[in-house]
């Protein structure tokens, strides 16, 4: 979800063993992460889309937040339906500011006697203190002796079902605390690769060993950085700090679905008007999906303009898509050029290249359905 550099990256629970697979590793969101490994970005990108591939997410932030009527209260910060959740259930929702911008992108679970936050990694201390500044008399805490993992793509389900037999249970966007592997876990099924897969919240000091045990299965492969990224690109979904920031709405990044409907008048969270005003009269650009009609990619930054050479807006995301077998993209462009089939051009390294407007998702998600 976002990709700032610190001068002195911190590691996760699993940095030894990344090593010992030979993963090149990067500096991302104050972490030294593996980019990938000796296969490589495609190789570990279709393997995902074919059978099941682990992801290490343990940069991520993991926040509790408890107190009576704590899911009221975060509605406060958000425009979701979170007191509506029912136990064991997920929603992806959004911080915004006061201008409707988003703060961050996060997903929020009813656990029971808690809430469990999951927010991006280069946002997790300014989260952590907006949660506590918007969330005054509650118990909001950070768990960073907790490590997070993701197993992603049509092997998951049967790969940690050999150890986690109640898993099969989960619906797509559900949650339950079990064990895995004989070690007390808190796993949930979403995936931010368009494909069916678990999270796996535990103990820091289990993680290696749970890691080493699902990488045993025949499904299973390591994998890094470049492959989440160009998979999530595929599946149309947003990455913070650059699909999506602090100067984007909901409405212009075509997440309106995440706002709740009967919260879409009436304010009550940060920002309102200025999103009502956009629900009500539209905004003036919208995040699209885009596709060269050639064979070079469009990186971030690319600008877009119409036919006639005008520009109309840029590139957030975009690079090669192994699965579609070309480049995809996506962006913001100006209303009135938001309709898939829109011949627009991008601008590579000067030259103005053909390309149009294409739907989201690039690749059709497959998501478990209960």
């Amino acid at each position: 979800m976002s990709d700032t550099q610190a001068d002195a990256p911190k590691r996760t629970p699993l940095f030894d063993l990344h090593v010992e697979m030979g993963a090149k590793l990067v500096p991302f969101a104050g972490y030294e992460m593996p980019v990938q490994y000796a296969g490589g970005v495609l190789a570990e990108h279709l393997h995902t889309r074919a059978q099941a591939g682990l992801f290490d997410v343990s940069h991520m932030g993991q926040i509790t937040v408890r107190g009576a009527e704590a899911a009221r209260a975060f509605e406060a910060l958000v425009p979701g339906d979170i007191a509506g959740l029912a136990p064991g259930a997920m929603r992806y929702t959004l911080l915004t500011n006061d201008a409707g911008g988003i703060l961050d992108d996060l997903m929020v679970t009813n656990a029971g006697d808690h809430l469990f936050v999951v927010v991006n990694a280069a946002c997790k201390d300014t989260d952590l203190a907006h949660l506590r500044a918007g969330l005054a008399g509650f118990d909001v805490e950070m768990h960073d002796d907790r490590a997070l993992i993701a197993l992603q793509g049509p092997g998951a389900a049967g790969a940690l079902a050999r150890h986690a037999p109640d898993c099969g249970a989960l619906g797509f966007m559900t949650a339950a605390a079990m064990p895995v592997a004989g070690i007390d876990a808190f796993v949930s099924r979403s995936g931010y690769t368009g494909e069916d897969g678990f999270e796996i919240s535990l103990p820091g000091d289990a993680v290696a060993a749970l890691a080493r045990t699902l990488l045993d299965e025949p499904e299973v492969a390591p994998v890094g950085l470049g492959a989440r990224d160009s998979l999530r690109l595929e599946a149309g979904l947003c990455l913070y700090g650059h699909d999506i920031d602090a100067t984007t709405t909901p409405v212009e990044a075509g997440l309106t679905w995440t706002i709740a409907r009967h919260r879409r008048s009436g304010g009550g969270f940060p920002g309102a008007e200025v999103i009502e005003r956009q629900l009500a009269e539209g905004a003036s650009r919208r995040r699209v999906g885009l596709r060269p009609d050639g064979r070079a990619p469009a990186r971030e930054h690319t600008e877009v303009t119409n036919t006639a050479g005008r520009p109309i807006g840029a590139v957030t995301s975009g690079g090669y898509g192994p699965t579609v077998g070309g480049p995809v993209a996506m962006g913001y462009v100006a209303a009135g050029h938001t309709e898939p089939g829109t011949e627009v051009a991008l601008v590579v390294r000067g030259t103005p290249r053909p390309a149009h407007v294409a739907r989201l998702p690039f690749v059709p998600t497959r998501y478990h359905k209960a």
